[in-house]
């Protein structure tokens, strides 16, 4: 709060990062490239790792190590994540909501947090795995192959 009692404007990124759906070995992604590319648009506020329960210790252990808040539910990821992002969306936690995922079920919550003024942001794995209805009803998007074939060619 400021010194008249009204809410700071949030700022920064709030980062939900769909597990099983980007971090697999045909998409050769890891957390170090999601969180890259978000951080470059924006100081990251929180970034949160979805898995499920067959998610090895290593994979939990390297993305506390990277400093992702892992959650871990016991069947399909999308609901606590919808949920999860929803809610933040709408406390406005964050100037920015961004979901890293191939998964067309977050389309709505995208849609949600554009309604309440928040900027947008979609994270593909690859062009192949992207999600044009995630893309579109995003206000910005990031392929990650297309940010790594950027780096290389500088």
């Amino acid at each position: 709060m400021d010194l008249f009692g009204r809410d700071e404007p949030a700022d920064g990124i709030a980062l939900f990062v769909d597990g099983p759906n980007m971090l697999r070995d045909e998409f050769d992604v890891d957390l170090d490239d999601i969180r890259e590319a978000t951080a470059a648009t924006d100081r990251l506020a929180t970034a949160r790792l979805y898995v499920d329960e067959h998610a090895t210790p290593g994979l939990i252990q390297a993305a506390e190590a990277r400093g992702f808040e892992v959650i871990v539910t016991s069947g399909d990821v999308d609901v606590k994540l919808a949920v999860d992002a929803t809610r933040f969306a709408t406390e406005g936690r964050a100037a920015t909501l961004a979901i890293a995922s191939r998964d067309t079920d977050f389309k709505p919550v995208l849609e949600v947090a554009n309604s309440v003024g928040l900027r947008t942001l979609a994270i593909a794995p690859g062009s192949h795995g992207r999600s044009d209805a995630l893309r579109n009803a995003a206000t910005d998007s990031i392929t990650l192959d297309e940010v790594e074939d950027d780096e290389s060619d500088e």
